[in-house]
């Protein structure tokens, strides 16, 4: 029983290490972004994809209410899975720290300047006792000096730059996806495919143009845009992923994911 009370002790106080170096609270956040559906980013030789499941939980749902894909800044997108409200908080801490460079300095913030003020905000929340940490894992992605970047946050707050990653559920399985398909020098356009391809692992290889979300950020146009349904359709119908019955797919449930998690 005194063991039990001691890791129940560990259990609660985000400040306390365990006694092999642990902090559970932490692994805890971890846990709550993979329950998230699943978002992508890709690094290409010309700008960086986002992509990300919007899965409605049901037909009455808008579309437009899941937000997973957000603007930084007008060169930074970032890509979210796990708690939507600390997904928000976070988006929102992003977009003043890009203000204040582009007041202070005179210009655009740069990608692993933002992310790294980000995992540092997220970074305090692991060791100030009265506060938990974001149940949240972020992609940000855009273009710094006329070079794509591609960062992932953690719940620990360290930065982590990538060429290709998703995050969110099935993450070990779709990073195996990316890892085998991903090559390096493709194209923007290619790397949309690749993205979509990649959510399809974990969609039993269809997805919807109103379940999906795909943003770019180009070297030659380094301006966020979110791509429309319209333009999604055309490129899902090009790589047959398409669902065959789509009155059944729209009513399909995100898995395993809450309210609070997308």
């Amino acid at each position: 029983m005194q063991g039990q009370s001691q890791q129940q002790a560990y259990d609660r106080g985000i400040t306390i290490f365990s006694p092999d170096g642990r902090l559970y609270q932490v692994e805890y956040a971890r846990e709550a972004v993979k329950r998230g559906t699943a978002s992508v980013g890709i690094r290409a030789e010309d700008g960086v994809v986002l992509a990300a499941d919007k899965r409605a939980r049901s037909p009455l749902m808008e579309p437009e209410s899941i937000e997973k894909l957000h603007k930084a800044d007008d060169h930074v997108g970032v890509a979210s899975a796990g708690h939507v409200a600390d997904a928000r908080q976070l988006i929102d801490f992003a977009r003043r720290q890009a203000q204040v460079n582009q007041l202070r300095y005179g210009e655009p913030v740069g990608i692993e300047t933002l992310t790294k003020n980000i995992t540092d905000h997220i970074q305090q929340y692991t060791q100030v006792g009265g506060a938990r940490p974001f149940g949240v894992a972020l992609i940000v992605g855009g273009i710094e000096n006329g070079e794509p970047r591609l960062f992932e946050t953690d719940p620990s707050g360290t930065p982590y730059e990538w060429q290709a990653l998703s995050i969110g559920s099935d993450r070990s399985d779709l990073r195996d996806y990316l890892e085998a398909e991903y090559e390096e020098g493709i194209s923007t356009e290619e790397a949309i495919g690749l993205a979509l391809d990649t959510l399809a692992q974990s969609n039993d290889g269809e997805l919807t143009p109103d379940g999906v979300g795909v943003a770019t950020i180009t070297v030659d146009d380094p301006e966020y845009a979110e791509r429309s349904s319209d333009e999604i359709e055309e490129i899902l119908d090009e790589r047959d992923l398409l669902p065959t019955d789509e009155d059944e797919a729209d009513g399909e449930d995100a898995d395993g994911a809450t309210d609070d998690e997308e």
